[in-house]
């Protein structure tokens, strides 16, 4: 069960990164862009959930995959931040 979680929130992600970045190419927005972008990055880390929990359970890929989430959250932090100065 833990499965089927794990894969359908790496989908969710995927599919809200490539619909922002659809976004991005109509409106060419860049807060749409740094979203997709952070999106794409939140997805990576649902994939590395599912390596690490299901795939290879005897090698910890705690700090990997938090590393990815905090590092796609800061390309958003950084995004919003940009975009409100101009």
């Amino acid at each position: 069960m833990s499965t089927i979680a794990y894969t359908t929130g790496a989908v969710t992600m995927l599919i809200c990164a490539l619909l922002l970045l659809r976004g991005y190419g109509r409106t060419k927005q860049k807060l749409l862009l740094w979203s997709s972008v952070c999106f794409f990055g939140l997805a990576l880390s649902n994939a590395i959930i599912f390596l690490d929990l299901i795939v290879l359970p005897q090698i910890d890929l705690y700090r990997v995959r938090l590393a990815t989430a905090a590092i796609a959250m800061l390309v958003l932090l950084y995004g919003l931040i940009w975009e409100s100065e101009r």
